[in-house]
């Protein structure tokens, strides 16, 4: 467990392991049993951002990068990714998924493209670690098909926003 490195009266108190669902009760990692769960809808909406320079924004929305359409190749590679969380985040369990929707939107004026992931899913866990792993592999992918033009680029943050469904309901990022 990494030490609660905080000290203040404010902070809220440790997690213990007894909360956390992929711990058993000896503290050993393991696959949560979703097998008595519900199957219901469950939706999840990540997103995050690239900043980057605007030369490299204007490369990438004139279609002019060496390697062609940026924001194409980065919504399938999103897709893929969504599509093999299980494979990438050890103890995630293999969903159906129903649907999952990327959109990239330039913000000129912050010089960043913005990624939005909505997953979807009928089954007995949620999607929001698919959600998260798509957005994080479609902005890695546009760094990746823009590098040579500029290595500083800076992702983040990317976080979940909003998810359904499950014994524990909506929940909403606030502010969003």
């Amino acid at each position: 467990m990494i030490p609660n490195a905080s000290s203040s009266s404010d902070a809220p108190p440790p997690i213990t392991v007894s909360k956390l669902t992929h711990f058993d009760a000896d503290g050993q990692a393991h696959m949560v049993d979703v097998g008595a769960k519900a199957e219901t809808r469950r939706v999840a909406i990540a997103c995050g951002r690239i900043v980057m320079e605007s030369a490299t924004l204007d490369a990438i929305l004139a279609g002019s990068a060496a390697k062609g359409d940026v924001l194409g190749v980065a919504r399938i590679a999103a897709i893929q990714a969504a599509k093999r969380t299980a494979e990438l985040i050890p103890l995630c369990h293999p969903l159906p998924l129903t649907r999952i929707a990327v959109e990239f939107e330039a913000d000129r004026a912050q010089q960043a493209v913005e990624c939005r992931v909505t997953a979807e899913t009928v089954g007995r866990t949620g999607v929001e670690m698919e959600a998260l792993t798509a957005c994080s592999v479609g902005l890695l992918t546009i760094y990746d098909m823009v590098k040579a033009i500029d290595r500083g680029m800076r992702l983040g943050p990317i976080e979940l926003l909003e998810k359904s469904g499950g014994k524990s309901g909506h929940w909403q990022r606030p502010g969003t």
